[in-house]
């Protein structure tokens, strides 16, 4: 093992918050922290490589923009971005993205729900780390970002409405 593979090693173990000394064995039971957390699959491989090399608010800006990109495709939305685009795709009264049958008061509670997660998310989450210089993420609190992105698409998946 080179020197650089030692110190790619402590490097990625400390992105996932284990740190490792140089003398240790490496370790292959340990479950890369996007498995341990069910990050969606889909996301871009550059998320995950950001994440590992330590870029942790540019691999949470990079999975919100793909959540963005998803909604601006189904929905099919132009003209607008971030939330004012959730707002659009999701709007319970004319939904460009519905996420269930809007029949019953439950189900356009939950569409409303959903629309506000959306558009949260893309201004607090994307929004700061798009426009600002010095947003820094910890490990863990990048992985809750990124668990909350997979939770939108994942939702996006069950109601059937992704293009894939």
């Amino acid at each position: 093992m080179t020197q650089l593979d030692r110190f790619e090693r402590i490097t990625r173990s400390f992105a996932r918050g284990a740190v490792e000394r140089i003398g240790d064995p490496p370790s292959n039971d340990a479950a890369h922290p996007f498995d341990v957390r069910n990050i969606h699959p889909d996301l871009p491989e550059k998320v995950r490589k950001l994440y590992d090399d330590g870029h942790l608010a540019e691999a949470v800006f990079e999975a919100f923009k793909f959540v963005e990109n998803e909604v601006k495709l189904i929905s099919k939305v132009r003209g607008q971005t971030g939330f004012a685009l959730m707002m659009a795709s999701f709007d319970e009264n004319n939904a460009k993205v519905a996420l269930n049958s809007l029949s019953t008061d439950s189900e356009i509670d939950e569409q409303k729900g959903y629309r506000h997660m959306f558009a949260g998310a893309s201004s607090a989450i994307r929004n700061p780390r798009g426009h600002e210089v010095d947003v820094t993420d910890t490990p863990d609190e990048a992985l809750d970002y990124l668990a909350l992105a997979s939770l939108l698409l994942r939702r996006l998946d069950t109601a059937g409405v992704r293009i894939r």
